[in-house]
């Protein structure tokens, strides 16, 4: 740990809460920018276009998120691996996690690009999307789909830079391309009348002011955390050792996308109205998940780095933190946003219609947010153990199984076919879910040595 930089912080010394604190906020900042790049989408969109333009981004919101989420979760097995040998004093481990990191971003990301230009009409056919809706859908998705690259790699650095406890440094890079992405939202679709193309276009290349000043960040890095192009290559055992971590945390969320696939066609059977609410709504919570989301993030690097000092004390101290805080921020950011529902949807679109469709879903989820924080806290704490494949599995169990089972099942009977009940899958996958993985860390909490 290199003790003279003020952005980053010693996870093996010191006050837990502070330090979780310190690592938080700017990572909850930095997902929130990057939730902006689509919500200026969403919010130019909705204030000087039309429902079916609106409608057309909230559906790629889906794939957008697919995409982003998938890359998140791939470059846990980075940080997992970074934090544990660097708590270990594993200098020569560490650079090469940085290198094949890179190597592995690029190659997925480039994958994603060329599948999705592929397959991307069929994806949204599958969604139930509406014929008019479609055309518009299709240029959002062919315009963002080049900044999948981008993203890959800006994901990948961010989640290498966490496994020391930096996380100052993405949110600035963020915070410059997301202004940028607001301006450009608004001088192309105002002045240069391009419409979904426009705000897709915006966020790609703001997309790559982000990656480029990252890839800039490890380049000049003086510690083992020095980027080299020339170095970038596969190698078989830091691969395999990422791979064994961040394909079943990439898959959960794959899985986790599956669900919500299967939700959204069933919104989008409600026409282009509720489609619009949704999107709006669905868009506003994720504010609140991403916030939670930087404790868990805190909680499994936390544990990752004691891990591999071996101090079994702090691995429980971090665990008891991370949850508590994800939970407090959970159902106070939710109830916050159930409270101020109706100001927050008329942000994103005038419509009135809308507007009630998606306080349908923000009254009924949101109040109770803070549940699915401890599902994900738990998850990513087990995960910090060196646990990935189990999490995932529980996860995909509660959040693709159960909730299919549930729209298979209740939400099919013609009684229960509301906007109500499909999103009562929610909470009910959310409670299930977290329990059994709860008993899962204690489990696996056991298998290593007491304080």
């Amino acid at each position: 740990m290199i003790k003279d930089n003020s952005h980053e912080i010693d996870m093996v010394h010191g006050s837990i809460f502070s330090g979780m604190i310190r690592f938080a906020l700017p990572l909850a900042a930095s997902s929130i920018l990057q939730l902006l790049f689509n919500a200026a989408d969403v919010i130019v969109i909705g204030r000087f276009s039309n429902s079916n333009s609106l409608a057309a981004v909230g559906a790629d919101g889906l794939i957008v998120g697919l995409f982003t989420n998938f890359l998140v979760n791939l470059a846990v097995g980075a940080t997992v691996l970074a934090s544990k040998y660097l708590g270990a004093g594993k200098k020569e481990s560490v650079r090469s996690i940085i290198h094949v990191s890179m190597a592995l971003a690029i190659a997925v990301g480039f994958f994603f690009m060329v599948m999705m230009y592929i397959i991307g009409k069929p994806f949204l056919l599958l969604l139930n999307t509406p014929q008019e809706v479609m055309p518009a859908a299709l240029i959002y998705l062919y315009f963002y789909l080049p900044g999948l690259p981008g993203v890959a790699l800006y994901n990948f650095a961010a989640a290498l830079l966490r496994a020391k406890g930096d996380t100052q440094r993405p949110f600035v890079f963020l915070l410059i391309s997301g202004i940028l992405n607001v301006f450009m939202n608004l001088f192309f679709v105002l002045a240069a009348h391009m419409d979904v193309a426009g705000v897709a276009l915006a966020t790609t290349i703001s997309q790559y002011i982000a990656t480029t000043l990252m890839l800039i960040c490890l380049m000049r890095e003086k510690d083992i955390f020095h980027l080299d192009l020339c170095s970038i290559r596969f190698e078989k055992e830091p691969l395999a050792g990422m791979l064994r971590i961040g394909v079943p945390s990439a898959c959960q969320s794959l899985v986790f996308y599956i669900s919500n696939f299967v939700i959204q066609a069933a919104i989008n059977s409600f026409g282009p109205v509720t489609m619009a609410g949704n999107a709006a709504a669905s868009n506003i919570e994720t504010f609140a998940w991403v916030c939670m989301s930087g404790f868990e993030q805190a909680g499994m690097t936390y544990i990752s780095q004691n891990l591999g000092a071996a101090d079994y004390k702090r691995i429980d101290g971090s665990f008891r933190v991370s949850l508590l805080c994800t939970a407090v921020t959970g159902f106070i950011l939710g109830g916050i946003i159930t409270l101020f529902g109706t100001q927050l949807m008329h942000i994103y679109t005038p419509d009135k219609s809308a507007v009630s469709q998606g306080l349908v879903r923000i009254r009924f989820i949101c109040s109770i947010y803070g549940l699915c924080g401890i599902m994900d806290c738990i998850a990513s704490d087990i995960r910090g153990l060196g646990y990935s494949m189990l999490p995932s599995v529980i996860s995909m169990f509660g959040a693709c199984v159960l909730r299919i089972l549930w729209i298979c099942t209740i939400f099919v009977l013609p009684q229960n076919h509301t906007l109500y009940c499909l999103y009562a899958a929610y909470p009910v996958s959310w409670a299930i879910t977290a329990i059994i993985l709860a008993a899962s860390y204690v489990l696996v909490r056991k298998k290593l040595p007491h304080a």
